[in-house]
């Protein structure tokens, strides 16, 4: 009995020595650029590309889905000069502005393909490209919900070390991000006729809270 006790503590032991150690949160920083689309800017992409930056915490729920939350400021400007359009205003005099939008936002992420250090029957991999739409909360001149779309890729550089880069378009629900309110009197809809920024980050993380721990407490 004592020798059947030996070699089924032996056998598990083996077992989650082979099982990758999975962890339910991410915490790290982001740092990048922004631009802005809107009345001053109807569609040149990173033009007038500001600073961008701030931290995001990530909550796995399984190696191809995940939340990431985030708390960013991202710098916008333009103005009407070189402007393909004419923008009315009451004087005449040329619009420039230069605003720091502050965002705070939470994403549902799916990867490709599993994400992990690849041991194991999960078949899981360090590199994996991922999708993701969510819900957030502008603040510049005023507060307002946006609605962040975009893409990413990560790579996972140790067990707990992560590195990746992420794109995404934040579509605003107002028009006051530029300081600019409707200047051609046109009626808005839901995404009509509003401004959107897009950051492009680059960030690191750093993996905490394991879901399983190995026998001997490694953490």
């Amino acid at each position: 009995m004592t020798s059947l006790c030996m070699a089924m503590t032996s056998l598990l032991g083996s077992y989650a020595d082979a099982q990758e150690l999975e962890y339910k949160y991410e915490i790290g920083g982001m740092l990048g650029t922004s631009f802005y689309l809107g009345d001053t800017n109807t569609n040149s992409l990173y033009k007038n590309n500001g600073l961008a930056g701030g931290a995001m915490m990530r909550y796995n729920i399984n190696p191809r889905m995940s939340l990431k939350f985030n708390l960013t400021a991202n710098k916008i400007s333009g103005g009407t000069e070189g402007a393909s359009t004419y923008i009315p205003t009451s004087d005449g005099e040329k619009i420039d502005f230069n605003n720091v939008v502050y965002d705070l936002g939470c994403q549902y992420e799916i990867s490709f393909w599993g994400y992990g250090m690849g041991k194991g029957y999960k078949g899981t991999r360090r590199l994996a490209p991922y999708i993701h739409l969510g819900l957030g909360f502008s603040c510049a001149d005023n507060v307002a919900m946006n609605i962040p779309v975009g893409i990413g890729v990560k790579y996972k550089v140790a067990e707990r070390v992560n590195i990746g880069l992420d794109w995404a378009m934040h579509f605003s629900l107002t028009d006051k991000l530029d300081g600019i309110e409707d200047p051609y009197a046109i009626k808005s809809g839901f995404l009509k006729n509003k401004d959107t920024y897009c950051a492009t980050m680059f960030y690191v993380s750093y993996d905490i809270c394991p879901k399983l721990r190995k026998c001997n407490n490694d953490i």
